[in-house]
């Protein structure tokens, strides 16, 4: 069996530019030509069919024709159909392989937007778990502000509560006032502490439920600290005092205070009897007032102290009281308790009170007033010294003259930085408001 090719015609309609090979084997085998082998398109005696894509474009066609008992080659043309069949498979495939890449093309760029979109949700998702971190955060700061705006709340309603107690507690005063005169008085001696529009007003008529003293003041429901006008019992005069409703349940009549030196203590006897200073600021009430209240019952003493370290101490004496001018103010002082130790009712007690011009040495040498022995353990009304610490090389050469509470450093030798002394009834227990 020999190869036949073929080459179209212009009479032959079967393939047109198309090239034919035909290869009459036994057993036909397709040429190893990197071509693409169809099967039999259905009849027995055409064998198997191979077409090839030449470099001009062209298809060859090679087909392996069986051999055949009765003739060297068949009939070539017997085969055109199945040819023909291969050739409409061909464009068929041709056709569909196409479609597949156009298929394809739209199923690549649907997968694009597919894709596209997965990042839009992504970016999406990191967008509202941004959101729902900021929620987070903003309902947390919601909390925490529910949490201090309720206990604002409740303060203020605390406050309101207190407020309106403080309400029925002065409307019930309001409401003894107007069932009972008011305090008025004869004042036959204004107080020097008082001020001048005060001292020009003295001729009131004395009635009756005049404060005695500033636990009365305190037992009425006032518990503010400030000045007061009060009316001693023995001597009917008024005075006007400064109160202390804060210390140790309040009810305190503030007889002296030094805090910052901006007094001098150095006076004489008339203005220690009748009192000077600011009842605001530094200040000595007057030997006279202090008799009068002091001997109108049993009255306790209290010294409160600092020094210039900013520590506190305090001493209490349960019996206090002041003779009167006649007796030279002689103190009487016991019953002592307190943070600091006693530099005062030890030495000082039972001693008439000194001033420098009244003849004694030692009210000389401390320049200042005060209950003096030979010469104190204590003197609160000596010279303020800033800083604390001072020497006899100072103002007073003779001796030591400051703000001394000679147990505090065991030295005369040290100055208070701030000394007050305050009396109250021993009797005194704290009430609440009517």
């Amino acid at each position: 069996m020999s190869p036949l090719s073929l080459t179209n015609t212009p009479g032959w309609s079967l393939c047109s530019a198309l090239c034919i090979v035909i290869v009459l084997l036994p057993e036909a085998k397709a040429n190893n030509l990197n071509t693409t082998t169809q099967p039999n398109g259905g009849g027995t005696q055409c064998g198997e069919y191979t077409n090839q894509v030449m470099e001009d474009g062209k298809c060859r066609l090679v087909a392996t024709l069986p051999q055949l008992d009765e003739q060297k080659c068949p009939d070539m043309f017997r085969c055109t159909d199945e040819v023909s069949y291969w050739l409409h498979e061909n464009e068929e495939r041709k056709q569909q392989i196409v479609v597949l890449k156009e298929t394809i093309s739209e199923l690549q760029e649907e997968l694009r937007n597919h894709r596209h979109r997965i990042r839009v949700l992504e970016l999406q998702s990191e967008e509202r778990n941004h959101l729902n971190i900021s929620l987070e955060q903003r309902f947390h700061e919601l909390e925490l502000h529910y949490g201090e705006a309720t206990t604002l709340l409740h303060l203020q309603g605390t406050l309101i509560l207190d407020l309106q107690n403080q309400l029925h507690n002065l409307t019930l005063l309001v409401d003894n006032v107007k069932r009972s005169p008011g305090c008025l008085v004869n004042m036959v001696r204004p107080n020097p502490l008082m001020s001048a529009q005060q001292a020009l007003h003295s001729e009131y008529q004395h009635v009756r439920n005049c404060p005695i003293d500033c636990a009365s003041i305190h037992y009425n429901g006032v518990r503010r600290s400030g000045l007061y006008t009060v009316v001693p019992a023995l001597s009917g005069i008024p005075v006007q005092v400064y109160c202390d409703m804060d210390t140790d349940g309040g009810g305190w009549t503030v007889i002296q205070r030094r805090v910052d030196g901006s007094l001098s203590f150095d006076r004489s006897w008339r203005d220690y009897r009748d009192g000077f200073g600011d009842l605001h600021s530094e200040f000595w009430l007057g030997n006279n007032h202090i008799h009068d209240l002091s001997t109108q019952g049993d009255y306790s003493l209290r010294v409160d102290l600092e020094d210039w370290s900013n520590r506190h101490k305090h001493a209490i004496y349960q019996s206090f009281s002041v003779e009167d001018e006649e007796h030279q103010y002689r103190l009487h002082v016991s019953g002592f308790s307190g943070t600091a130790q006693d530099s005062f009712s030890w030495y000082h007690d039972k001693q008439g009170f000194s001033t420098p011009d009244s003849g004694n040495i030692c009210a000389e040498i401390s320049h200042g007033g005060w209950w003096y022995n030979q010469c104190f353990y204590a003197n609160l009304n000596g010279v303020y010294y800033r800083g604390g610490v001072y020497t006899p090389k100072g103002r007073g050469p003779l001796g030591p003259d400051g703000i001394v509470w000679y147990s505090w450093k065991d030295s005369d030798y040290y100055s208070l930085r701030k000394v007050s002394m305050m009396i109250r009834p021993r009797s005194f227990r704290t009430r609440t408001s009517p």
